[in-house]
Parts: C-alpha cells; structure tokens; sequence
C-alpha cells in the first residue's frame, strides 16, 4: 500500500467520524423544536415563548463558541469535542424530566452549551490533519451531515414519540442514548480526533504558528465581514427551520405534520447541494460568485413559497431547490473563512466567525415567532429570502476585503 493511499484513507476515516460528529451537534440543535407544537398543547406555550427557548440554545451556544475556540487551540480539538457530546447525553436527559418553560429551558442550555466547540473543533482538526486537496470535500461532508442530523431530527422525535404513544419523554431517553453511543464510538477511534497530527507539517513548520496577539485576529475587516455572513444566512435558516412547517400549513391549508416533509427537503437538498459545491469551490477561486449565484436563486424561490400561489407539492418542491442552492454555497463559505484566518488562531477565528450563526438563531427565532402569532406566514419567507440577500452582500465584501489584503 502506498503512502498516498494510506493517507487518502487516514483523511477518509477522519472526515467520516468529524463528520458523524458534526451530525450529532446538529441533531440537538432541533432536540426541541420538533416538538414545540406537543408542548403548546401539553404546556400552554406560545411559539414566542418556545422562540425564546432556542433563543437559550444559541445564547448559550454563541457564548461558548467564542471562548471554546481559545480552548481549542490551547488544550487541543480532542478533549473538548469529547466533553462536548458527553453534554448532549445529559440534554437529553433533562428534556425528558421537563416540567414546563423552565424544564424545557434547561435543557435548551446544556445542549447548547455542548454544542458551542463544535466547530472551532471540527475546522481545527480537519486543517490540521486532512491534506489541502482534499479540503474542500472534507468541508462539503462537513456541511452535509449537519444538515442530516437536522434532517434526522424531527423524523427521529416525531417518529419515536409516535411509535412510544405519545411519550415524548420516552423519546427523549432514546435522543440521551444516541448521544451516548456517539460518544463510546468517539473515544474508540480517537486517534483520528488527533488535531497535534498535521498532514502539512512541511508547511507548517516555513509559517508562524501564531498571531502576534491571541487577540490580533479581531481586527482583521474579514474576520467580521464572515461574522456577518453567517449571522443573516443562519437568520434565514432560522425562519425556516423552526417556523417553516406551521407557516406552510397555514399558507397551503395543509396539516402540519404533512408540510414539515417542505422543511425536511429543504435540509436534505442543502445536504445534497454540498456535494456539488464541493467539487465547485475545488475548482474555482472564484468562492464569492459561487455563494451570490446560489444564495440568489434560494432566495427567489423562498419569494414563490411565500405567495402562497403553489400547490403544496410544488411548495415542496421549491423549499427543496432552495435547499439545493442554499447547500452548494456552503464549501465556497467555508474555504472563504479559511483564507481570512491567519496561521494559529483556526480555533479563535471559526469560534468567532461561527459564533454568528448562533447569534443568528437566537436573535431570528423569537422574531419570526411573533410573525407567526401574528398570523403573516408569508412573511417567514419573505423574511429569509431578505436576509439571503443581505449574507450574499457581507461574501461579496468578504472577498473584496481579502483580495484588497493580497495586493497590500
């Protein structure tokens, strides 16, 4: 066996397990919403209300995320990914032992509290041990199985609580499991969590392995402009992901169990989108068009849902393709911010930088909820598609900002 193939299949191995964790991460993002309709019925809570528990969530998550990455690089990727699914075990134990809004909100705070060095962890240890070439796929796996673990997580609840006869304790036990088999499988393989193991240590050792500063990386205009980027388009996403079905069943006179099928291809289309863009950024430098091209036609079709003209398959359908070309941005993203971080600071800058996409979930949802009381489902589209529209405009600035640094 060659060494360029032992290697390939090292990468491989290391992009499959960041990747299952990454999906895990993204499961308990949704470990409540799904059931939000239950608890209105079972607590007496508005969606406002429920809005401010995942405003909880990603409070909690968008703190931790910006002091994790500085644990990330100073105590390494390995540690911190472990500590942080053994949160998700204990989650999903409190969220079956909820009693109402508080219950529920504590929960809310351990899973967002476990999911807040996820990415600083996963970026750090895929830059450090996977070689440039195969990066881009690397990132598009990594997009792809966080949005199957959204994907998997109102199936999985809403499937459990059904098959259980309404126990959605009994489900959340199950949720507390999963978690914890995750974590077994994590420890077992560890070694391929190793981030001190670089595949560019030749490179590495011609760079400075560190900012002048451990807070010099603040005040790069880039940095910033990627924080933006991620706080409207998660904002978008927002909307969606925790509005999206009750709005669509309002909008199309459709139950809400049936129109959430929209939301569940909207994820498994950005899922699939990754796939391609991740063949599209590798052969491109062009990553800024690749996200306004995409992010553009997302937005249009969020526009055509939000009319409430469509036949509820051809909602379906829309949502779906809007997923598509919201998911073939995401490697172009990613290896944006990757150019925007200087040598040392991996950990410190996908902290930051994804610290808006926890801003952006926990400023949105509470927002559109009251849109959604308010009785105007449309506008949880035309929200999105306004705000697609405004990330389109920070990459184009991001791109700007660097190119601008290159010739300085």
């Amino acid at each position: 066996m060659t060494t360029a193939t032992t290697t390939a299949r090292q990468d491989a191995h290391t992009i499959a397990l960041v990747g299952l964790v990454h999906a895990t991460s993204h499961f308990f993002h949704l470990l409540l919403p799904p059931l939000f309709p239950l608890f209105t019925q079972t607590f007496g809570l508005s969606y406002a209300q429920l809005g401010l528990v995942v405003t909880t969530f990603f409070v909690v998550s968008g703190v931790g995320q910006m002091a994790s990455g500085f644990v990330v690089d100073r105590f390494g990727a390995r540690p911190v990914l472990l500590t942080a699914l053994a949160c998700f075990v204990v989650a999903a134990l409190a969220a079956s032992q909820a009693q109402g809004l508080a219950g529920l909100q504590l929960a809310a705070a351990l899973a967002g509290l476990g999911n807040a060095p996820f990415h600083p962890a996963d970026f750090t240890i895929l830059n450090r041990r996977i070689a440039p070439a195969r990066l881009p796929h690397a990132f598009s796996v990594h997009g792809i199985s966080g949005n199957l673990g959204w994907a998997a997580a109102p199936v999985l609840l809403l499937g459990l609580t059904t098959a259980l006869g309404g126990h959605w304790r009994l489900a959340y036990l199950c949720a507390a499991a999963l978690a914890a088999a995750v974590w077994l499988l994590a420890w077992w393989q560890r070694d391929a969590l190793d981030d001190h193991h670089t595949a560019q240590r030749s490179a590495a050792k011609a760079q400075p392995q560190s900012v002048a500063h451990p807070l010099a990386f603040l005040a790069l205009p880039g940095i910033w402009l990627c924080f933006s980027f991620f706080f409207f388009s998660t904002a978008a996403l927002a909307a969606i992901q925790s509005f999206g079905a009750p709005a669509l069943a309002l909008l199309y006179d459709q139950p809400v169990a049936r129109m959430a099928l929209a939301v569940t291809g909207y994820l498994l289309g950005a899922a699939g989108g990754m796939v391609l863009g991740g063949f599209w950024a590798a052969r491109s430098a062009h990553l800024e068009r690749h996200i306004a091209i995409a992010m553009s036609a997302a937005a249009a079709l969020l526009l055509g849902v939000a009319t409430g003209w469509l036949t509820p398959l051809g909602a379906l359908a829309a949502l779906t393709l809007a997923g598509i070309g919201s998911g073939l941005a995401g490697p172009s993203r990613d290896l944006l911010i990757r150019r925007a971080t200087p040598p040392g600071a991996t950990g410190r800058v996908y902290g930051l930088v994804y610290s808006g996409l926890d801003a952006g979930f926990a400023l949105a949802t509470p927002l559109f909820g009251l849109l959604l009381d308010g009785g105007r489902p449309g506008a949880i589209f035309v929200g999105s598609a306004m705000l697609l529209v405004l990330a389109i405009v920070a990459a184009q600035a991001v791109g700007l900002a660097g190119r601008r640094a290159a010739v300085a």
